[in-house]
């Protein structure tokens, strides 16, 4: 993947315009994409980065506008870009890498794909569903708050799927 990609986006919600973010959303499972790549900008002699990586600056719902807007800037095609978000459908500590998929519901990814007119790009999908929350909504458990012994368990998915992601 190391040729394929080109930018990383990760999804989220910011609470303040310009991608500010405030006390309301952050360190929420629905974060997740901003949380990695603050990990990874956060550690760059641990983890050099190859790829530009930005934190969308709009809501989930919205995230497509921000996604067409940042890949004309770049110059890339939407097979070039990786979009990091949490899903639901995959239990906490888990991860999928995947390309051209659905956005099964995640309405973040909705927003992407019709933004670009397709669904041919890859996707970081990092689970945060709580064995506790197996039978909940999604709504009901994704703005919590992550607690820290879970922000440790992903930040060890990050480092694994990101070994994955440079090697593929």
């Amino acid at each position: 993947m190391s040729n394929i990609i080109k930018l990383i986006v990760g999804l989220g919600n910011p609470d303040l315009p310009a991608g500010r973010r405030g006390k309301k959303y952050a360190d929420t499972y629905h974060n997740v994409g901003f949380l990695f790549i603050e990990f990874f900008k956060k550690n760059p002699t641990l983890y050099p980065i190859p790829y530009t990586l930005i934190a969308s600056d709009v809501y989930m719902n919205e995230s497509g506008r921000f996604v067409v807007k940042i890949i004309k800037k770049y110059g890339i095609k939407p097979k070039e870009l990786l979009i990091i978000h949490d899903e639901s459908d995959i239990i906490l500590g888990k991860y999928k890498l995947s390309f051209g998929r659905g956005a099964a519901g995640h309405h973040g990814v909705e927003s992407v794909q019709t933004a670009l007119k397709t669904k041919d790009f890859w996707r970081l999908r990092i689970g945060i569903r709580l064995p506790t929350a197996s039978r909940m909504k999604a709504e009901k458990f994704v703005l919590k708050k992550i607690t820290s012994a879970n922000k440790k368990t992903l930040e060890e998915v990050f480092k694994e799927a990101w070994t994955k992601i440079k090697n593929f």
